[in-house]
């Protein structure tokens, strides 16, 4: 565990290589003589890292005179956050990869044309960089079954979803493949069912969708501190939460299963009160004990994907048409996954998006950056939120991917450490053994 996150393969060291690279590239072009007109004002291709460092997030670069180019603002995304993570994610063998890659957008001329990395000619030592990170890893659990991990994407400001190379490649090895779609029914498996399973050309047989009562009862409102005490009503009131959820996968034709991870402080009383919701709605469920028990803690809820993996009628059915505008792609996003009354684009974003519509993106996926603590764009609006509106705050084209990435409520691409980072935590001993990374 320690390998896989601490550096693994070199993929995340080599996404954000090729990211920094075509934004000194830019910088580059600029100040030796800006041959493609690029105005500075308007580089939208940020820089980026994989450490969480809200200092970065807003910046000034070129700055201490002529031999250090031209100041402008700039900022740092966290690397999942990347286009070029998406990228990598989305690509099938390297003429894809390279040729996503010579199709980001990094800014526009002073005359408002735009401008792509394949006009800085940066996109082939860009897909150098990745030549090795393309390529999908195979581990294995510690009770010895294969697993491939590929691609990091963050599932509420990226697509969250492992790349289609390393499911294709799963595919043609098992019978049955399980993969992640991360941050919930209206993140993860959203963006998987509507962008992933579209380019990737499967449609999932079923659908598990991993809670707990811990969380039921936050939902509930039980505060964080509370949570191991017995709360039988605040699980019920949260089940609500679940349940959207499990509408959702239903609306995208897929059965549900429901993976109750099972804690120590979970009662009899909110599992059998959590088990009556279940099955009032008719979806197979089983408690999960694999964090304590390994494979065997999860033998009922294998059975229980098998049974509805062997007995699916699942036809996918995406939120919206790739052919419909922009702006109602959103809105359909938002009111039927999220269950909002409406969207609200604030600023310049509605101007954006008929811009990006008339270069030829209307067509494009739609990534929403969305808080994965709410259904709603607060992550104080706990539950099942209703009478809420969708903010739509800036528009981001990652035109690589063929994403349309609309910004809401106060998500940030660039996270803050929080005031105990975990790194404080982590030590390493005389014997190079780590400790303090779980």
């Amino acid at each position: 565990m320690e390998d896989i996150n601490l550096h693994f393969t070199g993929d995340f060291h080599a996404v954000t290589s090729a990211h920094n690279l075509l934004a000194a590239m830019i910088d580059n072009h600029i100040h030796q003589g800006n041959e493609l007109d690029i105005d500075a004002r308007r580089v939208l291709w940020r820089r980026t890292i994989d450490m969480n460092d809200r200092a970065l997030r807003h910046i000034v670069v070129g700055l201490g005179g002529k031999p250090n180019g031209f100041p402008r603002e700039d900022g740092f995304d966290i690397t999942p956050a990347s286009e070029i993570m998406a990228i990598l994610g989305l690509s099938l063998n390297y003429a894809d990869l390279k040729k996503r890659l010579g199709d980001i957008m990094v800014g526009y001329t002073r005359s408002g044309k735009p401008v792509y990395a394949r006009d800085l000619k940066a996109h082939g030592a860009m897909a150098a960089l990745l030549r090795d990170a393309l390529k999908p890893n195979l581990v294995q659990t510690i009770e010895n079954t294969p697993a491939i991990i590929h691609t990091g994407p963050f599932g509420n400001i990226a697509h969250g979803t492992n790349s289609i190379l390393a499911t294709k490649i799963a595919l043609k090895l098992a019978d049955i493949v399980i993969t992640e779609a991360g941050f919930g029914a209206d993140l993860g498996a959203e963006k998987f069912i509507n962008i992933v399973s579209r380019l990737g050309g499967w449609a999932p047989k079923a659908a598990v969708i991993v809670a707990s009562i811990r969380a039921m009862k936050f939902h509930g409102g039980v505060p964080k501190k509370a949570l191991a005490e017995e709360n039988v009503e605040a699980a019920v009131k949260g089940f609500a939460n679940l349940e959207k959820h499990i509408e959702n996968v239903r609306n995208w034709g897929i059965p549900p299963i429901v993976a109750l991870n099972h804690f120590p402080t979970d009662t009899d009383a909110e599992i059998k009160a959590i088990a009556e919701k279940l099955d009032e709605l008719g979806v197979p469920w089983a408690l999960s004990d694999v964090w304590a028990k390994g494979g065997e803690g999860g033998i009922e809820l294998a059975q229980k994907v098998l049974d509805a993996v062997e007995n699916s009628n699942a036809e996918l059915k995406p939120t919206y048409d790739l052919d419909e505008p922009l702006e109602d792609k959103i809105r359909r996003i938002a009111i039927e996954v999220y269950g909002a009354e409406d969207v609200d684009f604030v600023g310049k974003t509605r101007k954006t998006l008929k811009q990006l519509e008339e270069l030829g993106f209307r067509d494009a996926f739609i990534c929403m950056a969305k808080t994965q603590y709410s259904l709603s764009d607060d992550p104080k609006k706990l539950g099942r939120p209703t009478g809420f509106r969708i903010t739509v705050r800036e528009i981001r084209l990652s035109a690589g991917a063929r994403f349309v990435i609309p910004v809401t409520g106060d998500i940030m691409t660039m996270p803050g450490l929080p005031k105990v980072p975990a790194a404080v935590n982590v030590d390493i001993d005389e014997n190079g053994v780590i400790s303090g990374l779980f």
